[in-house]
Formats: C-alpha cells, structure tokens, sequence
C-alpha cells in the first residue's frame, strides 16, 4: 500500500520533469494507482503548499507554470526592432 508521502514525492517529481503539466484528480488517481480519497487528500496539500494550483477548467498545473500564465509580465517601454529604420535593399 501507498502512503501519502510516497504520492506525494511521485506527483512532485513528475510536475518537475514535465514542464507544463495539467492533470485532472481522475488522472492523477490513475497515474498514481490511490483511491479518491488519497488522491483528493495529496492534491489539496500540494495546493496548499504552493506546489500545484487548480486552474478554472478543473486540472492541476504546477503554481510556477500557472503564475506565468495568470501574470503576464509588462512589456518594457522604448524603441525595439519595429522602430528601425528599414534599409533599401
């Protein structure tokens, strides 16, 4: 039998070796083999933790990766590439 520890360890290290991972709880149920209780259990304290968030279409996304997507970083003022003058050719 699973403890919660090791489930926990498991959901971590595959958040952390793939980037950009979003999971349902049924497939984090399947893929870890637990029962929904469990599964429930190890999801809300790796949102609690920080570790993962539920993002609003029901899947689980590491809080780094959804952060980026929930913040988008302000463009920086000044002259970039479209303010070049362009050359003849």
């Amino acid at each position: 039998m699973r403890t919660i520890d090791d489930v926990l360890a498991r959901l971590r290290a595959e958040y952390l070796e793939m980037p950009g991972l979003r999971l349902t709880a049924d497939q984090v149920q399947r893929l870890c083999g637990i029962e929904r209780v469990m599964c429930q259990t190890v999801l809300n304290a790796l949102v609690d933790t920080k570790f993962l968030w539920m993002d609003s279409d029901g899947t689980y996304v590491r809080w780094r990766d959804g952060e980026r997507r929930s913040h988008p970083r302000m463009a920086k003022a000044g002259p970039g590439p479209q303010h070049r003058a362009l050359r003849a050719s």
